[in-house]
């Protein structure tokens, strides 16, 4: 679990020297990690740590500036977020999005400059000698129409306006919460809730898991709308939604949430009841984040592999820079690793090297395809 917070008895901004001493390294290499340095060699457990202190002490990374020109020989681009600094860095799915983007600059010789969302009229702030542009995530539709009508070279990751004729890299999360649910399915779960989230709580307009899961429920004769809700990208939500699910005079046997930071609140919600995972209520989610292999019991969740998400979208990029003048719209593959937050598959139908999730209607676990871990 990520530490507590820690502001109280400390006086002015939090520097990277009380992170250094909090954690047990130097300035440097806090100051490297939180600037994702490619070149830095450090443990992944040290690199979560010094992130997860740095959220945990309410660090605000100072805005950088962005130089005149770029320096001698590297082209720049901006990356433009659709979160701010402060809530990039509670999230490790988009820290390890930014790192395979930063990394795969270094190498091909570009420069970044990072653009956050809460920064004055974002777009704007793009330097016009920038080359390209990546979009994370979801913005305002004003906001789009003003990158496309001044920057040819986009790429947009995790999500696109509508059309096929702009780049964009992403996970089909439609088709990972189809594979999940069957999966879920196959081990013999039957009322299965889904906890989805947006960047407000309008449930009109549920992002794509929250689809997949009404359009798999409803191929089934099976939607309740009681077991579809829609929160908010934190833990407090995911407690929340879970409590709520619980509450009902029929609980669901298993609760889907759609990212692991969800999920560790409704961990608590569900012991905070006195039930257990998975005898009571089984659990799963999205993203595979570090720390979802070592909560109690594990989780079992679908990898979305971030790093690789943010290597392709500089691989578009670089590509619509050197002149190509057609979309590409790419998708990266998911596995699920099946862990201990559901029931487990039959031991002797289940080796530990097993990829694939359960066939619909089979109780015996991930077969062929996907990771028993």
């Amino acid at each position: 679990m990520p530490p507590r917070k820690d502001t109280e008895g400390r006086r002015g901004p939090v520097t990277l020297r009380n992170i250094a001493d909090r954690v047990g390294v130097s300035v440097a290499t806090v100051s490297r990690v939180l600037n994702f340095d490619p070149a830095l060699s450090v443990s992944e457990a040290t690199r979560q740590s010094v992130i997860e202190t740095a959220e945990a002490m309410n660090y605000e990374p100072r805005r950088r500036r962005p130089r005149a020109v770029a320096p001698t020989g590297l082209k720049r681009i901006a990356l433009l977020h659709f979160r701010g600094p402060r809530s990039e860095l509670a999230d490790p799915y988009f820290v390890a999005m930014r790192l395979g983007i930063e990394t795969r600059c270094a190498a091909l010789q570009l420069e970044v400059t990072k653009i956050y969302r809460g920064e004055d009229d974002s777009p704007a702030r793009i330097p016009r000698e920038a080359k390209g542009v990546i979009v994370i995530g979801r913005h305002p539709d004003e906001e789009i129409a003003v990158l496309r009508a001044r920057h040819p070279n986009l790429v947009f990751v995790d999500w696109a306006p509508p059309g096929d004729d702009v780049d964009c890299v992403a996970s089909d999360l439609e088709l990972a919460a189809t594979k999940l649910l069957t999966g879920l399915e196959g081990l013999g779960y039957r009322r299965i809730a889904f906890a989805g989230w947006a960047e407000d709580t309008d449930a009109t307009t549920p992002e794509a898991r929250a689809r997949a899961y009404r359009a798999w429920a409803e191929g089934r004769g099976a939607f309740d709308p009681d077991l579809l809700r829609i929160g908010v990208n934190s833990e407090q939500s995911g407690h929340d939604v879970t409590g709520a699910f619980l509450s009902l005079p029929r609980p669901p046997d298993a609760i889907v949430v759609s990212n692991d930071t969800m999920a560790m609140g409704a961990y608590r919600a569900i012991q905070e009841r006195g039930l257990k995972i998975p005898g009571d209520v089984a659990l799963a989610s999205f993203n595979d984040i570090s720390a979802a292999r070592f909560l109690s019991p594990p989780l079992t969740t679908v990898r979305l592999p971030a790093e690789a998400i943010g290597v392709q979208a500089v691989d578009l990029l670089a590509e619509r820079m050197s002149g190509r003048d057609l979309a590409r719209q790419v998708k990266i593959e998911t596995k699920i690793a099946w862990r201990s937050s559901t029931r487990s598959a039959a031991p002797a139908r289940a080796p530990r090297d097993r990829t694939d999730g359960p066939a619909a209607g089979r109780a015996t676990g991930p077969a062929a395809g996907q990771a028993a871990e």
